[in-house]
């Protein structure tokens, strides 16, 4: 088994600094934490960039990020006098939280934790360790690397190539999005789920009054969370090909409720993912996957309020179209629109466009230097779905030639290839505990009763 002594950790967003806690707590190793940003270390973009209106979507109950210490968020939620286990929390106080849990750590650890404040960009592994290059000129050598990019921005569509500001803008979190619009101006946002829905908030609260369209191909937007009946989960994993499995979860709703029927899939959705062909897997992104975001990613009931009352009040629509076109027109674009279900083609005017489109999951598309030097190198390489890093169980990139590489490891969501399920807290937070346990040998040391 690898000896690890000194883990390097490259990205101070939530995936990497709740990596460098765990292995903290787990065993006596040290820890180098990389982050270009420190102004976004321990926050991330999630974190870092909310405003004071953006809550989270999950109950504070369910937000620990510590698996074996369910109520960790909570006490801290409650001891700050910010809310209690059945609050939908801010963003804000979140990032908080996490940026608390690193003093603590940082105290505790003494000199057994650094805090680089620098850019990774490459990163070498050889037999005897792993090697970061530092845009300074320096070099971290460790044993082991762990890559924690977290949500890569968004792709620019076709259409969009080319063109910039005012008009287009590629940053939904940018804070003078609607900077000299007015009440009859007509803002586009490409794209319908969260991110969308973090966008429009924002305009609203930033005092644009003008009218938001929100297009996406199926024109679907995030599920709200209710108040659900009690039910008795299922505990054994569903089998059976995904057209069985859209069946089961039909006729299961109709017994327990929608939200019930899918939040009681959680703890299996890994495995099940797993168990699928490669080609069950590309049906379900190609054709499922819209609905299923939808329902299982969900809105707190305020931000569903507010989002009713602004499509009441007419300044926010939801259209199902796809965009043709874009081109210059005056300060603003005109929008050649594709309707879903619908023979002819139409032209919208608009005064600006925000891509909200989401992540960008295909590596081969990546312009960041770190990822682009390991992926030109062959020591990594795209999961075959082209949605992120591929990886192993065990979160060891698999370099191109097929190999996975014991010194050189990816958390976070550009795994979502391998697990699926690995945007929200619950699931990274489980994914890097289990990683620092294997890095530190907790899980033997237990195991002997040492």
């Amino acid at each position: 088994m690898l000896k690890v002594d000194h883990v390097a950790i490259i990205g101070g967003g939530f995936s990497g600094v709740l990596l460098a806690i765990n292995l903290l707590r787990h065993g006596n190793v040290r820890v180098t934490l990389v982050e270009r940003r420190p102004d976004r270390l321990g926050r991330g973009l999630a974190y870092g960039a909310a405003q004071a209106d953006h809550i989270l979507n999950v109950r504070a109950a369910n937000m620990s990020a510590l698996p074996d210490q369910p109520g960790h968020f909570v006490e801290w939620l409650t001891a700050q006098g910010l809310g209690q286990e059945g609050s939908f929390a801010t963003r804000r106080d979140y990032g908080a939280y996490l940026c608390a849990m690193l003093d603590d750590a940082r105290t505790a650890a003494g000199d057994r934790f650094a805090i680089v404040s620098d850019e990774a960009v490459d990163l070498v592994v050889r037999d005897d360790g792993a090697f970061v290059g530092l845009r300074s000129g320096g070099v971290l050598e460790a044993d082991v690397a762990v890559i924690a990019p977290g949500n890569l921005p968004p792709h620019d569509l076709p259409a969009f190539a080319g063109l910039g500001r005012p008009a287009y803008v590629n940053d939904p979190w940018a804070a003078d999005i609607a900077a000299g619009l007015g009440r009859d101006d007509v803002l586009l946002l490409l794209g319908s789920g969260l991110t969308a829905v973090d966008c429009a908030l924002s305009l609203d609260s930033a005092g644009y009054k003008g009218k938001i369209i929100a297009l996406s191909r199926r024109g679907l937007a995030p599920q709200a969370h209710a108040p659900a009946p009690p039910y008795a989960a299922r505990q054994e994993r569903p089998t059976g090909p995904a057209s069985t499995l859209v069946r089961m979860l039909r006729d299961r709703a109709a017994e327990i409720g929608w939200r019930n029927a899918v939040d009681e899939l959680r703890p299996f959705t890994p495995d099940m993912w797993r168990a699928a062909s490669a080609n069950e897997r590309s049906r379900f992104l190609r054709h499922l996957r819209p609905y299923w975001d939808v329902h299982r990613h969900r809105v707190a009931p305020g931000v569903a309020e507010r989002l009713g009352g602004l499509r009441a009040q007419g300044r926010l629509e939801v259209r199902a179209a796809k965009v043709a076109t874009a081109a210059p027109d005056g300060d603003g674009l005109l929008i050649g629109l594709r309707p879903r279900g619908a023979s002819d083609s139409e032209t919208l005017k608009v005064a600006r466009v925000v891509n909200c489109t989401g992540p960008l999951g295909d590596l081969r598309r990546v312009t960041d230097p770190l990822l682009r030097n390991l992926f030109d190198r062959g020591d990594i390489r795209p999961d075959p779905l082209a949605i992120g890093i591929d990886v192993d169980r065990q979160c060891r990139a698999i370099a191109a030639h097929g190999d996975a590489q014991a010194r050189l490891h990816v958390v976070g969501p550009m795994t979502r290839g391998a697990h699926w399920e690995i945007v929200a807290v619950p699931d990274i937070r489980r994914q890097v505990w289990t990683l620092a346990r294997e890095l530190t040998s907790a899980h033997w040391v237990e195991a002997e009763g040492l």
